[in-house]
């Protein structure tokens, strides 16, 4: 098997909607988060600490082909042979 075949994840178009709402949620909720809490502890590394954390946690929820993302595939027209 070759490693392409693993990295062949699918998703379908309202997949690909939900996995964009999913990463501007939590990447806008972990910028005001971050922010408030650098400005409340006067700490860039809190602030950038919470955001990897985010940028990690949007990562496992968006990245990996989970099946929320594929509830409504496309039914795709067969391939034609050569004597069509």
């Amino acid at each position: 098997m070759a490693i392409a075949d693993y990295l062949e994840w699918t998703i379908d178009f309202e997949g690909q909607k939900l996995a964009d709402y999913a990463t501007h949620g939590i990447m806008t909720a972990a910028s005001v988060i971050a922010f408030v809490a650098g400005f409340a502890t006067q700490s860039l590394q809190t602030t950038l600490t919470i955001f990897a954390g985010a940028t990690v946690l949007a990562a496992l929820v968006v990245l990996p082909p989970w099946p929320m993302y594929n509830k409504h595939p496309l039914p795709w027209l067969p391939a034609k042979t050569k004597s069509e």
